[in-house]
């Protein structure tokens, strides 16, 4: 005798199907416990009681730092409505290629790709999802800025409209975000472009018509013209989506997310940098050996070109911003500047090539690369060197010939203090790049009467080279002269060097031996 189960009847609606994929995932163990969501909500009850409290009283009884009245909002913001339109358009784009927001588990993905399910049905939903979530956080983003930083919110007049503006904002960071996953990258570049030309065009002609309702109307349609028309165009393609790229991007984000868990974030980050591509037997020369190391760099950053390019742009504003903030206005340095050009050139110096890895890489294995080495640390470093160099001085020459002349005595000592950031930043970028694993002291608890203080030290190891150009940087903003500052400059720098070679274990092994046998 035999036993017949009861065949449950087919779902037709995909709807209902999806919903019922996802809920037996849901109860596969993997699911988040109360215990799990009450960690996330009471740091933000923390962060909320302990900082943004006392910043929105702050602000509450003190005048704001900028103001909106000068420029006639909204009317007479239609350049800056425009400009921020597409910068959230461009920035969503630039986001959605390497994270977006069709990124799910790789398990729950492959059991919906193996159904009948039109993809549409299934990434739909999870897009609309995603992007009500993307766009609620950057609405309540920017307006915690506006109100933060400006007095926007202060009258009713100027309130709505800004409201409005953001709004739209926010919409239209959300579907770029979508359309720069979806999309190919000619559809993407297509779109940069086609943005970029109708601000300047609705830019061009809230110039020269006159104030008014006109530039009223504008200022809000720009934003929630460009949504509008994005949106609709990247659920279109959903039909189309390549899944063999979308399963890879959903494998690499749950390798990154583990990574990130487990305290090594730059392992993560490793895992969105760009395949190399062409120009293999450039690095060859026509008698077998290889190109100097000058060559070297230079050849491999081709091979990345929009990586070459992102950091060519980095250089050069860094460089400009770094340059404009030493050479101050009168009254000295202006802090805010250096430090903000600091960081550009330190994430430029990142991206010019992969030579900074392929040192860690000789340094750690000393077995497979050999013994004599001694000299790598006078030879591998020269691209990097030579590139953010020549990048930081073009950026700077360009600020010194708009601001010709500087101010009397200004000229050695800017040539002084953006020499010694450049020292410093160099320092800091090889102090991390020789990152290894985490180390496991840093997970011992730290007891103090604040509590545990440990998970401080694991994100200043996350973050130790952006702490050490900020703090570099206000520390050389205090020193009095520019010589002395240049002199720390290069101080720091040497100690960052020391503390790199100690996590690749180099300096255990005789440091000094090496370099005369190299």
């Amino acid at each position: 005798m035999t036993t017949t189960r009861p065949v449950a009847p087919a779902v037709s609606d995909a709807r209902a199907r999806v919903q019922a994929v996802r809920q037996r995932y849901a109860r596969r163990g993997g699911r988040a416990t109360v215990r799990g969501r009450a960690y996330p909500a009471y740091l933000v009850a923390l962060f909320t009681v302990f900082y943004l409290v006392p910043v929105v009283h702050a602000r509450s009884t003190s005048a704001a730092s900028l103001s909106v009245s000068s420029v006639s909002f909204p009317a007479g913001a239609v350049p800056l409505v425009c400009a921020l339109a597409v910068a959230a358009c461009w920035g969503g784009q630039l986001a959605g290629r390497f994270w977006g927001p069709l990124v799910v588990q790789p398990f729950l993905l492959h059991v919906l790709m193996s159904t009948d399910l039109s993809p549409a049905h299934y990434l739909g939903t999870i897009a609309r999802r995603r992007l009500a979530y993307a766009g609620t956080v950057a609405l309540l983003s920017v307006c915690s800025a506006a109100y933060l930083a400006t007095d926007l919110f202060d009258r009713p007049g100027t309130a709505l409209p800004g409201l409005a503006v953001l709004a739209g904002i926010s919409a239209v960071a959300a579907t770029a975000w979508l359309w720069g996953q979806v999309r190919a990258v000619r559809d993407n570049l297509l779109l940069a472009c086609a943005g970029g030309a109708f601000a300047l065009v609705v830019a061009g002609v809230s110039g020269a018509a006159p104030d008014g309702l006109s530039g009223h109307w504008l200022a809000v349609l720009v934003p929630a013209v460009l949504a509008a028309a994005i949106g609709p165009a990247a659920f279109r393609a959903l039909p189309a989506i390549d899944l063999a790229r979308l399963a890879r991007e959903s494998a690499r984000a749950s390798q990154a997310q583990a990574y990130a868990f487990t305290g090594t974030l730059h392992h993560a980050l490793d895992l969105y940098r760009p395949e190399p591509r062409g120009f293999t037997s450039a690095l060859i020369r026509a008698d077998g050996l290889l190109r100097g190391y000058l060559a070297q760099g230079t050849v491999r950053a081709l091979r990345t070109p929009g990586r070459a390019v992102a950091a060519a742009t980095l250089l050069a504003a860094g460089g400009a911003s770094l340059t404009h903030g030493v050479a101050g206005s009168g009254g000295g340095p202006v802090w805010g500047w250096w430090a903000a050009g600091s960081v550009a050139v330190y994430l430029g110096s990142g991206w010019v090539g992969e030579t900074w890895r392929g040192l860690r890489d000789e340094l750690t294995l000393a077995p497979l690369f050999g013994e004599r080495w001694g000299g790598l640390l006078a030879r591998a470093p020269a691209w990097p060197v030579v590139a953010v160099t020549v990048g930081t001085c073009l950026g700077g020459g360009l600020v010194v010939l708009l601001r010709r002349p500087l101010a009397d005595g200004r000229a050695g000592s800017t040539v002084l203090l953006v020499a010694g950031t450049v020292v410093l930043v160099l320092g800091a970028r090889f102090l991390r790049e020789m990152k290894l694993h985490l180390p496991l002291e840093l997970l011992l608890p730290v007891i103090t009467p604040l509590g545990d203080l440990s998970g401080l030290r694991v994100v200043a190891w996350q973050f130790d080279g952006i702490l050490v150009v900020v703090t570099g940087v206000a520390v050389m903003n205090a020193v009095p002269s520019a010589t002395g500052s240049a002199a720390l400059a290069i101080c720091l720098a040497a100690c960052c060097v020391w503390a790199g070679l100690r996590r690749t274990g180099w300096a255990h092994r005789g440091v000094f031996a090496r370099l005369h046998r190299g």
